[in-house]
């Protein structure tokens, strides 16, 4: 017998779980519990199969939202590095009377524009995999990298949390020599 299943002179009361024994003149009532018991059973079912349904279109709503998102921002970064190797080139034009220094800025503006191109015509997905071979690649750089990220931005926010210099005259003045 099945784990959800009644036996057939058992009832169950459906609110507390308690079994108890049918009365000898009821066999309807016990089937009519049973039916009832299986359709409560259904409705259970099918309250849960909807709420899956409901939470996969939300996870699908949230995961087109999230692309949708990073598209825009790998746009936004594209264009930043394409301007940014726009003023570089811009800057090395100023120098026109030092052909060295001119074609090192051009050099540089060219890599620039370069990676804005690849910025633009890969997907996250192209990025994350990149990501992981560099990592399965050189695991001690990205260690490395990623630890001085970390302290970079452990500085950065304990410098933003610094409270304001305290106004002349402050009562520690009183305590220097």
């Amino acid at each position: 017998m099945a784990g959800n299943e009644l036996p057939r002179d058992t009832l169950k009361d459906p609110l507390n779980g308690a079994a108890h024994e049918a009365p000898q003149g009821a066999p309807h009532a016990a089937a009519d519990e049973r039916a009832q018991w299986r359709a409560l059973q259904g409705d259970v079912e099918g309250l849960a199969d909807v709420a899956a349904e409901r939470g996969r279109g939300l996870l699908d709503a949230a995961r087109l939202q999230a692309q949708s998102y990073v598209e825009q921002r790998k746009g936004d970064a594209a264009q930043s590095v394409h301007d940014l190797a726009q003023t570089i080139r811009n800057s090395g034009r100023d120098l026109g009377d030092k052909p060295n220094v001119r074609a090192f800025f051009d050099s540089a503006a060219d890599g620039l524009e370069q990676l804005g191109s690849s910025i633009e015509r890969r997907s996250l997905g192209d990025f994350y995999s990149e990501a992981e071979s560099l990592a399965r690649r050189a695991p001690v750089a990205v260690a490395v990298g990623t630890f001085v990220a970390g302290l970079i931005a452990a500085r950065f926010i304990k410098s933003s949390s610094l409270p304001p210099e305290a106004p002349e005259g402050d009562a520690r003045d009183s305590f220097r020599a």
